[in-house]
């Protein structure tokens, strides 16, 4: 994070624009839209902008900066000339001061940025890019625009009237923060809306008489195979209301951005001979927090159901009688074959598909390898890099032919996917040369084969 986002107050603080035409005349509505004094400096002035500097009961200054100035009475500083030299000037004079200062369309000379505004006061949402593309972060806010009523204006100032009253009721935040998101959940929002007050009112009022301490509760939630854009609407959802976020080895760094960001976040994540921390220790961490009351997520890359381990957690937190949901992903055989362009099943090559684990088990993968070699059929592998070679040897010996096509799609879905494609007897010599590294998935038969028409991921 390049810039530090903050809102500032400044209801009757003095702040000062250098530049009295119609660039200047842009910051100083934001400003008086605030409730700032705006003082101008400049030798000549736009007519609109000097409305806004007597109505705010600022002060215009007509001289060439810096000329009467004393920066140390204004709380920020605008440098808006068209002179590059002047707005250069402002900016060093501030820095010496300590001063916030910005210069209009002029990144490097800005301590501070003005961001695009989606404004429902008293809620305030900003959108900044840091000076790289203010086209950009103004086509963002349009879209925010877009998709948040302005009703929640009246929802911030209706939850600012009731906040003290709530606090004296509900000391513990963390509970509090639940009480609220429960509260918008409910037919409140919509009363507020449409101003009947009175009944929101009622509604608030009913809610406090019967808050009771929440019980903890466990999100069993599937992250999908990396892509942060495959989770559902629904895991995102409960990713941010979680005050706690157990999280796998699989789960990306870009998913990981997206939950709630002061939840408790614990690393649980397993790879091969380093479990970080045992099922057993997983299971009683999940009972733990939330016999306490908390919200856990536990995050879990694919899907927690497909080789996932989702059911044996289920199955301790149903013997505690810890309440949970389930919360389905897009496991990494769905996932990672259609970003490679390899179509599970299709009417030529395939009418069956079948899911495997290929952990070995002293040292040999134990399959059935009979029910494998079976015509018309897709394996898809998981976990089967380390064994590879064994799993194609035992396929080739049960009678799969050698040049049956085998694709391995490394770290898929994400901005380092990697495939490389083979046949049973060639593909595990390609490995180690085409840097291929965990986590892989493996997809044996025909349908490899329409990767090259079909691929459109890379």
């Amino acid at each position: 994070m390049d810039i530090f986002p903050i809102s500032l107050k400044l209801q009757q603080q003095p702040c000062l624009i250098v530049g009295g035409g119609h660039i200047a005349y842009r910051k100083a509505v934001l400003l008086h839209k605030a409730g700032a004094l705006i003082h101008v400096i400049a030798p000549d002035i736009d007519a609109n902008l000097l409305q806004l500097v007597e109505e705010s009961q600022g002060q215009y200054i007509q001289a060439l900066y810096p000329a009467q100035i004393q920066l140390n009475d204004y709380r920020l500083v605008i440098a808006a000339t068209d002179d590059y030299a002047v707005n250069t000037q402002v900016f060093e004079d501030c820095e010496a001061l300590k001063i916030l200062v910005n210069s209009v369309d002029d990144p490097p000379h800005c301590r501070f940025m003005v961001p695009a505004i989606v404004d429902r006061s008293p809620l305030v949402i900003s959108v900044a890019s840091n000076g790289t593309s203010p086209v950009l972060s103004r086509q963002i806010r349009t879209q925010l625009e877009t998709s948040i009523p302005h009703g929640m204006g009246k929802l911030a100032e209706f939850s600012g009237k009731w906040r003290a009253a709530v606090k004296a009721k509900i000391s513990n935040p963390d509970e509090r923060r639940v009480f609220w998101e429960d509260l918008y959940a409910s037919p409140l929002k919509e009363q507020v809306f449409h101003d009947n007050l009175t009944e929101a009112d009622s509604l608030i009022e009913q809610a406090l008489a019967e808050w009771k301490t929440p019980k903890g509760e466990v999100y069993l939630v599937g992250a999908g195979p990396g892509d942060p854009e495959l989770l559902t609407l629904k895991a995102l959802r409960l990713m941010q209301q979680a005050d706690v976020v157990i999280y796998d080895r699989l789960v990306s760094p870009a998913i990981m951005e997206l939950c709630r960001r002061d939840a408790t976040k614990i690393y649980v994540g397993k790879a091969r001979s380093n479990h970080a921390v045992p099922q057993e220790g997983i299971n009683a961490l999940l009972v733990e927090y939330a016999s306490k009351g908390q919200r856990v997520c536990r995050l879990k890359g694919g899907d927690p159901f497909i080789f996932g381990r989702g059911g044996e957690e289920i199955q301790e937190l149903f013997a505690a009688g810890v309440p949970f949901q389930v919360v389905p992903g897009i496991t990494a055989a769905s996932g990672c074959s259609a970003y490679a362009g390899i179509p599970l099943t299709h009417r030529d090559y395939a009418q069956s598909v079948r899911f495997l684990t290929g952990h070995l088990k002293e040292g040999s993968p134990e399959l059935p390898w009979d029910e494998l070699v079976y015509q018309n059929q897709t394996l898809v592998l998981y976990m089967g890099l380390v064994g590879l070679e064994k799993i194609c040897e035992k396929l080739i010996e049960h009678g799969q032919r050698p040049d049956m096509p085998v694709a391995l799609i490394s770290k898929g879905t994400t901005l380092e996917q990697k495939v490389l494609v083979g046949t049973l007897a060639d593909i595990a010599s390609k490995v180690e040369e085409n840097h291929i590294q965990a986590p892989t998935l493996t997809i044996i038969g025909d349908v490899v084969s329409l990767r090259e028409q079909l691929q459109w991921q890379d």
